[in-house]
């Protein structure tokens, strides 16, 4: 039953479109660290600062990449705002199925979050500047037979200026390089192996999702494709709809709309009624069913039920 649902919802997964969207994704992460890099990133070389300040610069643009990536994310919001309806009956077995969608649609939400911030990480990795000015005063020396007849803290403050060339000593030029070389070695491995691990565990989902999925590969194509034209459908719809009831609305204040052709008369709203359209607009609810959207909105049905009643009224006068 949870692999049905995983089949069922395997219409997160990535396709084509969401492809393209994520390697441009990728490409403006690795732009804009390209310039982040150039324009703001410079060690300060100083015991105690290059970590902090270097892990500062690969977590925490990530850490907000990731944050953009699940808010700019439509599902999230759908996950999110999305409310039970208050006559479906709840059971212990619709519990379980509604915590597996949940769970799959996470997943599917957390990866494409995921898309920039590694990116983020892989190419400062790769770039190798960050990790050498964190781990510049951790590197063990002894092998390069540089400041032996100085103290340890010394030679902590010695190795914290090796990402600054301009502040080592002559004599320790060559260490220096040494040093340099090995912490890009490592920096450069660990983003490759990043990069091996994300792109494995990509493919692995594919396959997995793939496998059991109770639909074949071009029933699956017409789903993506039929919830692809859906969604635009709806889009469309909920675009002119609201146009359109907007246009009772702006109708009944002003008595007409805009683009109207031979405005034979115009309504002039009165004193109370541009104090009741202004200010700061709050979703009200009207019943269990409604809401009112704006001030405008509100009006214009307190004045359809006023309307209503004195037309009631009158009935009951003439009979």
């Amino acid at each position: 039953l949870l692999w049905r649902i995983a089949g069922r919802f395997i219409f997160f997964f990535p396709g084509k479109e969401v492809i393209i969207a994520n390697a441009v994704i990728a490409i403006l992460t690795i732009g804009g660290q390209q310039l982040f890099s150039f324009f703001t990133f410079s060690c300060p070389c100083h015991v105690g600062q290059n970590l902090i300040y270097g892990l500062a610069f690969l977590g925490v643009p990530a850490l907000i990449l990731l944050i953009v990536g699940y808010a700019l994310n439509n599902q999230t919001w759908r996950l999110v705002m999305g409310k039970r309806p208050h006559f479906e009956r709840v059971t212990s077995s619709n519990k379980l199925l509604k915590y597996k969608l949940v769970c799959f649609v996470l997943c599917s939400i957390t990866g494409r979050a995921l898309v920039a911030p590694v990116t983020w990480l892989a190419v400062t990795l790769i770039n190798g500047s960050y990790y050498s000015c964190a781990m510049s005063e951790y590197v063990p020396v002894y092998y390069y037979e540089a400041a032996p007849n100085v103290t340890a803290s010394e030679r902590s403050r010695i190795l914290a200026t090796f990402p600054c060339s301009q502040l080592v000593p002559p004599e320790l030029t060559r260490a220096r390089d040494e040093v340099i070389l090995l912490l890009r070695y490592q920096s450069q491995v660990a983003g490759w192996l990043l990069i091996a691990v994300v792109v494995i565990t990509v493919f692995l989902s594919y396959c997995l999702a793939g496998c059991f999925s109770p639909l074949s590969f071009l029933h699956f194509r017409y789903w993506s494709s039929y919830v692809h034209n859906e969604q635009e459908l709806f889009d469309e719809a909920t675009e002119q709809h609201s146009r359109l009831y907007a246009m009772q609305h702006v109708r009944k204040f002003f008595g007409f709309v805009p683009g109207s052709e031979n405005v034979k008369e115009i309504r002039i709203p009165s004193l109370r009624e541009w104090q009741a359209i202004s200010g700061l607009a709050f979703l009200k609810r009207v019943d269990e069913e409604h809401y009112d959207y704006s001030l405008l909105h509100d009006w214009a049905l307190k004045e359809r039920a006023s309307g209503n009643t004195c037309l009631q009224m009158l009935l009951l006068m003439a009979f």
